[in-house]
């Protein structure tokens, strides 16, 4: 801890984060310094969820999103093209699609 903050994360990193991030990732989501990050920890007064696992403190990503600001995903044109070329290649004749489940 040298008292300064980290970039913060850009809008692309948010949306690929785990289902739960580590402290010192979600303080940098909010351009906190770990030092304050832990205060505010341990005073109740961190912007968002905080868990204790063991010795470490996890974030829920929904909650840090939420406290952000970020309520939902998203879409870009390209997601919206790709979808449509796959969907074009699963077409029926007649025009109907066919359901594809992949696991």
């Amino acid at each position: 801890m040298n008292g300064r903050a980290e970039p913060s994360l850009t809008f692309a990193e948010a949306f690929g984060l785990p289902l739960s991030v580590d402290l010192r990732t979600a303080a940098r989501a909010f351009g906190l310094c770990m030092g304050t990050a832990y205060k505010l920890v341990h005073g109740g007064g961190f912007p968002c969820a905080v868990v204790r696992v063991g010795r470490k403190f996890r974030v829920p990503t929904a909650d840090l999103l939420r406290s952000l600001g970020i309520e939902e995903v998203p879409v870009h044109l390209s997601d919206i093209e790709a979808g449509a070329r796959w969907a074009a290649g699963h077409r029926l004749p007649g025009g109907s699609f066919q359901l594809v489940i992949d696991c």
